[in-house]
């Protein structure tokens, strides 16, 4: 069983990818047990709580070992003990966009626009301390700049207020605005990501853009249970490595705008720590705080 983050950016369509594949690789079912609720705190302690046998694994995100030990006043696991990392599975770059008709035609222009009338331009986000809104928090640190943050109860609302004109800027995965990019909708400002992507080939990344720093990137990782045997450790990675080469799985997933990675559960362990690192003083600067 995977138990997902019930989240944008395809996070649920990733996991039933790699259950799928790793069904047939291990010869027995992989299902996935969506679990929402406290950006997937739930589903997180689920896994930390669970049997050590390697049939109950989390597809962790950004949010859930990443975001919310700084976020949250109180996790029930620790990101980093209670879980044995399995392998780093996909990573989704983010994008900044504009209503089509917004006189800002590239990121300097917004930048220069929020720091003429510090606070005046306003970005949505999916709520307090999600991904959205972070990330928006992160350029106005480092671009020097003010802008007005509003939340909203999910990515959705936001994405209409963006459309109708209420708000001037989100700040989000590239899944979550990709179709409104392409039909003209929305404009896209630079992606987060250090190349450009496929599916926005013209859109400048944030270096490009002139801002190197402003690197974001969501990703899925597999992670069992703390003290989870070494060997059936392995033996998931393997399978999840194995369903990470399938050319039908990669071409999916860049349908998606996410990128197949795959990883040894040491590179995934460094990888999660540096994550931690990186994203406390993003929460702490944004003061967003969960008690």
């Amino acid at each position: 069983m995977i138990v997902p983050f019930a989240a944008g950016g395809g996070t649920d369509i990733v996991a039933r990818l790699v259950a799928a594949e790793m069904g047939a690789a291990l010869g027995q079912p992989v299902i996935v047990d969506n679990r929402a609720g406290a950006g997937g705190s739930l589903g997180s302690d689920v896994v930390a709580k669970s049997p050590t046998d390697g049939y109950t694994i989390l597809m962790a995100t950004v949010s859930t070992h990443a975001i919310n030990p700084a976020l949250y006043a109180k996790l029930p696991y620790d990101p980093i003990r209670s879980f044995a990392p399995i392998s780093l599975i996909a990573r989704v770059g983010g994008v900044v966009v504009v209503q089509a008709s917004s006189p800002y035609k590239s990121l300097r222009q917004l930048a220069d626009a929020m720091r003429k009338d510090p606070g005046k331009l306003t970005f949505g986000s999916q709520g307090v301390g999600g991904v959205s809104h972070l990330m928006g928090e992160m350029f106005n640190t480092q671009a020097h700049v003010q802008s007005t943050h509003v939340p909203y109860k999910g990515a959705a609302p936001a994405l209409q207020d963006l459309l109708a004109g209420n708000i001037d800027i989100v700040y989000d995965t590239v899944p979550a605005l990709l179709p409104h990019i392409q039909s003209g909708k929305l404009r896209a400002l630079a992606v987060t990501t250090p190349q450009r992507l496929t599916n926005l080939p013209e859109t400048l990344t944030s270096s490009e853009a002139g801002f190197p720093e402003f690197l974001v990137a969501t990703w899925n990782a597999l992670l069992a249970p703390a003290n989870t045997p070494p060997a059936v450790v392995d033996r998931l990675n393997g399978a999840a490595l194995l369903a990470l080469k399938n050319p039908a799985i990669r071409r999916r997933m860049d349908e998606l705008s996410a990128e197949a990675v795959g990883s040894s559960p040491a590179e995934l362990a460094r990888f999660m720590k540096d994550e931690v690192k990186r994203w406390a003083p993003v929460v702490r600067a944004s003061g967003a705080r969960v008690e």
